[in-house]
């Protein structure tokens, strides 16, 4: 069965700004070990989110999509970062769609 992983373009903007927003919070010393950081996280997603196990995600999170999973991704001893998607299967072929990414400090309290 084939897997595939995409993000709608909203994530992949985010995922762009995150680079900046780590750099200018002093989360990173150099642009690019922020941009390190973020193209791990994102490669992390793409490659691994149809092996992880997954959990239907809170009410809360209903405004980014209904009927939606999330999976988490554990980057370091404090940070936790958490994709939401939709899944949907065609035949022998199953598609994640990414439409929201955070971490634990932003929305720890809602899981």
């Amino acid at each position: 069965m084939e897997m595939n992983v995409g993000f709608i373009p909203e994530m992949r903007d985010y995922l762009e700004e995150l680079v900046i927003v780590l750099y200018q919070k002093e989360y990173f010393g150099w642009l690019d070990t922020s941009q390190k950081y973020v193209d791990d996280l994102f490669l992390d997603i793409k490659t691994n989110l149809p092996t992880r196990t997954h959990l239907p995600a809170p009410p809360y999170f209903d405004k980014y999509g209904k009927g939606m999973f999330y999976a988490s991704f554990r980057k370091n001893r404090n940070t936790t970062w958490y994709a939401f998607f939709s899944k949907y299967q065609q035949n022998d072929e199953v598609f994640y769609l990414v439409r929201y990414i955070a971490n634990n400090h932003v929305i720890a309290q809602y899981l």
